[in-house]
């Protein structure tokens, strides 16, 4: 699903960001401009990566935070 339709960034994007090792919001923001335009996915972004993080958590990376 879209999460920001303003720069077309996906949940499978944040998804395949937070596997690489981003681990923020701004992470999220320099890797794929999500949140940098309205604003308004910002919450659901930080969800999708929060997920992804818990779902990959290998004890050595920290959930994001706002």
């Amino acid at each position: 699903m879209y999460v920001c339709v303003c720069k077309r960034v996906t949940d499978h994007q944040i998804r395949d960001a937070a596997g690489r090792g981003v681990n923020s919001i701004d992470g999220l923001c320099s890797e794929l401009d999500v949140a940098s335009c309205c604003g308004r996915c910002r919450e659901c972004a930080h969800r999708v990566l929060n997920d992804a993080l818990a779902e990959n958590w290998s004890g050595d990376v920290e959930l994001a935070t706002a």
